[in-house]
């Protein structure tokens, strides 16, 4: 992960917000969930400063999309309260990056708040489509 190709995923995320009409906050983390870049579109909500990271945070944590895991973190799931903690953030919205080579693991995340999940999802996948294009 590095700084140019963290802003382009910012910049692919919130493309991706205006089609869905969607005011986002995205944030890219390294393989370690420290901040690469953040974004926050005009008029978005106060709390996606604290959201986005946190499902970037969790999602290369846990090595899993924040929308697989917060199921697991309901009530009654393997996981339920994960989601307790300052840091973890369990909504839809956060997707781990892997390293294309076998072996290698997540390398980094994004993480995408401010709109419907549905909404934060999409924004996400289009700024994981360009890790994936590298």
């Amino acid at each position: 992960m590095n700084l140019e190709l963290a802003l382009r995923m910012c910049e692919a995320a919130m493309r991706q917000a205006r089609r869905e009409g969607a005011l986002i906050s995205v944030a890219v983390v390294d393989e370690g969930g420290h901040l690469v870049a953040f974004q926050r579109m005009d008029g978005a909500q106060i709390a996606g400063p604290a959201l986005a990271p946190g499902k970037a945070y969790t999602a290369v944590a846990h090595r899993m999309p924040t929308a697989d895991l917060a199921r697991l973190a309901r009530p009654g799931g393997e996981l339920y309260g994960l989601a307790a903690g300052d840091r973890y953030v369990c909504l839809g919205g956060g997707i781990p990056l892997a390293e294309p080579r076998p072996g290698r693991g997540v390398m980094g995340a994004v993480g995408v708040s401010g709109g419907t999940v549905p909404q934060d999802v999409a924004c996400a996948e289009a700024a994981a489509a360009l890790w994936e294009g590298e």
